[in-house]
């Protein structure tokens, strides 16, 4: 059994570069249309018509900051304007920062939690009984391997993606039965501008893999009859994350505060 694409329309946010533009491009392969979400237009702009152009599905480039306290009601406006009904959401948009939390910009660390925790949540409940009704998509999350225990000097983006993660697999059990596909995905480090906004690869923990491999995961988990609601991405990542469960909290805190110091 494989996802329903042809035909549907799915919503990608962060769609600009890394993991939304691969998430972006391969739906597209598969003959889904695109609605692109990112605030940078011009970067939305060229891959809408580089989509259209090598696949013939339509892409649509929204350019909006979903750090706005509005940035969800305009989308849907947005999308009702144009009769454009989604079938699955890519919740991509996020950032990290790395550094001491007593030293951190507080407007950064408010920035961050309304993207990667606050926006996420409101656009996935303004459009999941969408998602639900339509029955043949995916919801799609991305936490990360930082999701499975505190990341000191990363503090709160661990902690973001902590929630991205339990929140994820809650809905993955409350809407079981529904044909609507839940997925949370845990990268490890990945080639994308994530460790330019960060300022340094001093947070990325073991070997990087390509945003080519993380996304076809993804839609491999995707299409299968029984979609897991999570996965890590990597085997050592995979394998790291289940000692991590194994291990006394006060242990994993030690372990991960050498490695992120």
């Amino acid at each position: 059994m494989t996802m329903t694409y042809r035909g549907t329309t799915a919503l990608i946010t962060g769609a600009s570069s890394g993991l939304g533009a691969e998430f972006a491009r391969q739906f597209a392969a598969r003959g889904a249309d695109v609605v692109l979400v990112a605030r940078r237009e011009d970067r939305l702009a060229e891959l809408a018509a580089a989509l259209e152009a090598e696949f013939g599905t339509h892409a649509t480039p929204i350019a909006l900051d979903l750090a706005d306290s509005d940035a969800v009601a305009r989308l849907r406006a947005e999308l009702d304007g144009r009769g454009i009904r989604v079938h699955s959401l890519v919740n991509n948009a996020g950032f990290g920062m790395k550094g001491a939390f007593a030293e951190a910009d507080p407007a950064r660390i408010a920035e961050m939690v309304q993207l990667n925790v606050a926006a996420l949540v409101a656009l996935t409940r303004e459009f999941v009984p969408d998602l639900v009704r339509a029955g043949d998509g995916a919801l799609v999350s991305i936490a990360s391997t930082g999701a499975y225990q505190p990341c000191p000097n990363m503090a709160v983006y661990g902690a973001t993606k902590a929630f991205v993660l339990s929140f994820t697999e809650a809905l993955a059990y409350e809407t079981r039965g529904s044909g609507l596909s839940v997925l949370a995905v845990s990268p490890g480090a990945t080639r994308t501008e994530f460790f330019d906004v960060v300022g340094t690869e001093d947070a990325a923990v073991g070997r990087f893999q390509t945003t080519e491999q993380v996304v076809t995961r993804a839609l491999r988990e995707l299409d299968r009859a029984n979609t897991p609601p999570s996965f890590v991405s990597g085997r050592l990542n995979a394998l790291t994350a289940r000692l991590v469960g194994w291990m006394p909290r006060r242990t994993t805190l030690a372990v991960s505060g050498r490695v992120l110091r």
